[in-house]
């Protein structure tokens, strides 16, 4: 996620903290179809032997869109080109194509909480009103909706009203099955939140549950993002190839960040999505690396590696 400016995380330090724990409810599930197979211990395939052998993933967007261009009125193609400009770090374009897809099919939650987080993050470290705005709709079609109650809970700590906020956030900690990615992220914004403001949780945290155990089976497990055949059916790419775009996206994220390393959140994303492949040592690396070019931000970075089960962490 994008890094809150300096004035605003002064303003709003605990609010950046829910900012960076919003990255498990985040569309950041790169290879979610491939990740479950191989969460049943399936052999994970070795990397590509260079980056040149592996597909252009902007050509791979740009035949998507030429798709769209032939069928403007697939709402779910229009899904698949929000959640590829998503990962690819286009958030602006990633929120428009989203925008397209609620056009078509308003009746579903996903797009609209999916549209509110992308304008998060196209923006400048808060929640915009078009945000707030698209996961008050997701939740009037789906009140259970765990991104849009999520960042509701970061607009009213950003506002000030941190109690309300974790009261949302208790809400949502509660209805959240037992394991599930984002339940460790949650009950962790909470108790960073809550010491913050100095507000005692300790009780009702206790209450709800202990906190599931975490690892990268956990942290697979349900993450929202289109399955292997959902891309195969938008994309119509050759077997085996979507797996190899899925690791360009990666490598994409991972090179951007090697010019532009300020990026805690975009940090988290690229471990997390290591892990997603089956590559724990690229990720262990990529969070030295994040730590070195964000020392501010190092216990959040090893609280969310930790989570994921990197080595190392």
């Amino acid at each position: 996620m994008v890094e809150i400016e300096k004035t605003a995380a002064q303003k709003v330090p605990a609010a950046r903290i829910a900012l960076f724990g919003a990255a498990a409810l985040a569309i950041v599930a790169v290879g979610v179809g491939v990740s479950r197979n191989r969460a049943a211990d399936a052999p994970a395939p070795a990397p590509s032997a260079s980056a040149s052998a592996q597909p252009d993933v902007n050509a791979m967007i740009s035949s998507l869109e030429a798709k769209l261009k032939a069928n403007p009125n697939d709402a779910e193609g229009w899904r698949m080109l929000g959640w590829s400009f998503f990962e690819t770090g286009r958030f602006a374009e990633s929120a428009t194509a989203y925008r397209k897809a609620t056009q078509l099919k308003p009746d579903n939650a996903d797009y609209w909480s999916s549209l509110g987080e992308a304008l998060v993050l196209a923006g400048s470290g808060d929640v915009p009103k078009d945000a707030s705005a698209a996961f008050k709709k997701a939740l009037s079609l789906d009140p259970k909706d765990p991104r849009s109650r999520y960042f509701i809970g970061v607009e009213q700590d950003m506002a000030g009203k941190h109690a309300e906020a974790i009261d949302t956030w208790m809400a949502l900690l509660k209805d959240t099955p037992a394991g599930a990615p984002w339940e460790a992220d949650v009950r962790k914004t909470i108790e960073q939140v809550a010491e913050k403001e100095k507000i005692d949780v300790k009780a009702r945290l206790a209450a709800i549950r202990p906190a599931a155990p975490t690892g990268p089976a956990a942290a697979l497990n349900g993450i929202p993002g289109p399955s292997r055949e959902q891309m195969a059916a938008a994309s119509k790419l050759p077997p085996g190839t979507q797996e190899e775009m899925v690791r360009g996206m990666v490598d994409g994220l991972a090179a951007k960040l090697q010019a532009n390393p300020k990026q805690p959140d975009r940090w988290m994303m690229l471990i997390r999505s290591r892990m997603m492949l089956g590559q724990s040592r690229e990720a262990s690396q990529a969070l030295q690396q994040a730590i070195a070019a964000n020392p501010g931000s190092r216990a959040e970075l090893v609280q969310a590696a930790k989570t994921l089960g990197v080595p190392g962490a």
